[in-house]
């Protein structure tokens, strides 16, 4: 499974590596990282940009899953090639941005869609298996809350 997890919001400025996330952004990565353990998510690994609204989008969701993020500077924004970065690896936790994010997405999978701030997508053999929005991700965040 190949999970692209696109950076939750961040707050505007200069430089534009050290923009860190907004408190929305951080209760929306945390949030991932929920819903991600409520939907019972097999990720071994996670990959992220080194911009700082990657690597605190990252950090937060991976928080609850146990797992450690390793920078990966190929997910800096620019185009990137997803069998190369991943090759060998089979649960992968991508995050980073748009537009590269929504290109990936439609090469992998022929989808149209625009990867939104804290969006999630999960793509197995090359189709798109889930496709989430924050306030899909949020709910189910919350309903962890509500049964725990």
């Amino acid at each position: 499974m190949l999970w692209l997890l696109r950076h939750a919001e961040a707050m505007d400025g200069h430089p534009d590596d050290t923009r860190p996330l907004t408190e929305r952004g951080v209760m929306q990565a945390t949030d991932v990282g929920l819903a991600l353990a409520r939907l019972g998510a097999m990720i071994d690994v996670c990959l992220a940009s080194p911009k700082r609204r990657a690597v605190q989008t990252a950090e937060l969701a991976c928080e609850p899953l146990g797992l450690t993020v390793t920078i990966e500077p190929r997910l800096a924004g620019e185009p990137f090639d997803v069998e190369d970065l991943t090759a060998g690896l089979e649960n992968v936790l991508l995050v980073g941005h748009d537009p590269s994010f929504s290109f990936t997405l439609h090469d992998l999978t022929g989808v149209q869609a625009r990867m939104r701030k804290g969006g999630l997508a999960c793509i197995h053999k090359g189709e798109l298996m889930t496709l989430l929005r924050p306030a899909e991700l949020s709910a189910i965040a919350g309903a962890r809350e509500a049964v725990a």
